[in-house]
This record gives structure tokens, sequence and C-alpha cells, in this order.
């Protein structure tokens, strides 16, 4: 693995452990992802980055685990996992649009439907403020 940054935090996260785990539990997940991995499995097939989800591969956790069995490379990645994950969030699904033919519907601006009765504002007086032609030092028209 390369040790710029963004891949520098790998390991743990391909592996979803905390730095804080024994290289026993470091090896157990790994072999545990992996054969998710060959079953199939959807709930193995990506991992939560800071950086956004990432792809998870067999090679990529084979990478990962011999990353961390060097302690010197250990040490290294501990650091740059103290970075935290997001927690994915769950991308809202859109609602059934009745009229596909109106994708501004529901926008802010959007104007109201047409069967809302529209009503004009009454025409009012201009409004007043005494003093105003005095105080911004206007002419009277």
């Amino acid at each position: 693995m390369s040790t710029s940054p963004h891949q520098a935090i790998q390991p743990f996260y391909v592996l979803g452990l905390a730095p804080a785990a024994t290289r026993a539990e470091l090896e157990r997940e790994a072999q545990k992802l992996l054969g998710m991995l060959e079953l199939g499995l959807s709930s193995a097939a990506s991992y939560a980055t800071p950086l956004g989800p990432r792809q998870r591969t067999p090679e990529l956790i084979r990478q990962a685990i011999a990353e961390l069995r060097i302690p010197e490379r250990r040490l290294l990645h501990e650091l740059w996992a103290a970075l935290p994950a997001p927690a994915p969030q769950p991308q809202p699904q859109p609602a059934a649009d009745p009229s596909p033919g109106a994708p501004y519907r529901d926008h802010p601006a959007a104007p109201p439907p047409p069967h809302t009765p529209q009503t004009a504002p009454a025409p009012e007086a201009a409004p007043t403020f005494p003093g105003a032609f005095e105080l911004f030092a206007w002419r009277r028209p």
C-alpha cells in the first residue's frame, strides 16, 4: 500500500476495526470478510472512509492485513485511522410523483397549482413616512 494520506488510513477501515484491535482480531476479521466476499454478501462489499464509501475487494483485504502485520506500518496506520469515518447516511428515496410532467412542482419558488384561487393584494395608499424628505434631503414633488 502507498503511504499517501488518503490511502494510509485504509487498512483499519477496510477491515472495519478500531486501531486498538489486537492482531488476532485483525486476522479473524480479515478471514471473515474474505469468506463473506466469496459468498457474495453485499454487506461486505463496501466500507466507510472519511472520503466516502469505497469498494472492498479480497485483494484490498489481503493488502490491509499485510500492512498491519508490520509493526512500524501499523503504527503509521493507527495515527491515520484517528480520523473519524462518517456513518453511512441512508439516501432518501424520492416520492412517487403523480404527475411526472411537472418536475419543479414541489420547488419553493414554483407557482401554486392552477386549482388554487389566487387573490391579488388590494391596492393600498403609498405608505407615508413623515419627515423622510427632510431626513434624506429630498425635494418634494
